[in-house]
């Protein structure tokens, strides 16, 4: 789906986390992997369960600026803590944490960004900070022309800061960029401040049994798309 009475961006901004990689997948796998005995889906849940608390405690002013790596260990330990899960060494804990920045990407991901890479400048736009960024591009082979983060920024999203930042660091105005992401609350706080909008779904975002239920269309969401080639076939890329 499409709305027809708007003038394509200029750039196209992307949500990362859950909209270009599988983090749910990418980590009960690792936790497979590492043969923790625990629930390798339950164990992914409440990785990413601790991922806003944590940044609202940032965006509060309680902690001072912290990157995503640094509150990733904290919500690691404390989830290890949970599910009584002792056996890691600190070697093992550290690598671990750097699962994040080895998360596959979508079946769709690659071919996708590198047929919207030919009409479009497409940046990241996530919470993730800069080195997580660049290994993960590196890893699983993202073509990103610019990455951008919150880390620049010093603001995590929802606050306007970062939305706005893209349009700044391009000199164009909020309209030229559109937002694609796969979450709804970070869709709504780009529009409030007139970024265009792009929905992607991603029904296994949060594993194989939780069924999402907010893959509907909204009418102020600019395009509405099933992968990344669908939306590439929406903008005639």
């Amino acid at each position: 789906m499409a709305k027809k009475d708007k003038s394509l961006p200029k750039i196209l901004a992307f949500d990362v986390f859950g909209t270009v990689v599988d983090w749910h997948g990418s980590i009960a796998a690792e936790a497979s992997r590492l043969k923790l005995s625990v629930d390798p889906n339950a164990f992914a849940t409440a990785w990413r369960d601790g991922y806003k608390p944590a940044m609202a405690r940032v965006r509060s002013g309680e902690l001072g600026w912290t990157k995503i790596d640094d509150l990733h260990r904290m919500i690691l330990d404390q989830v290890l803590e949970q599910f009584d899960i002792k056996t890691l060494s600190e070697s093992q804990k550290r690598d671990l944490n750097f699962i994040w920045h080895r998360l596959a990407p979508w079946a769709d991901t690659v071919q996708g960004l590198t047929r919207l890479k030919k009409q479009f400048t497409i940046v990241t736009l996530s919470n993730g900070n800069l080195g997580l960024l660049a290994n993960m591009a590196k890893h699983a082979g993202l073509p990103w022309d610019l990455i951008l983060s919150a880390e620049i920024f010093r603001h995590y999203k929802p606050d306007p800061e970062t939305y706005l930042g893209v349009a700044a660091t391009f000199d164009v105005m909020p309209g030229e960029v559109m937002l694609v992401a796969a979450h709804k609350d970070d869709l709504e706080a780009a529009h409030r401040l007139g970024l265009q909008t792009a929905f992607v779904q991603r029904p296994n975002e949060f594993g194989p049994t939780h069924l999402r239920n907010d893959l509907r269309e909204e009418e102020w969401v600019d395009y509405h798309a099933s992968d990344f080639n669908a939306l590439a076939n929406l903008l005639s890329a």
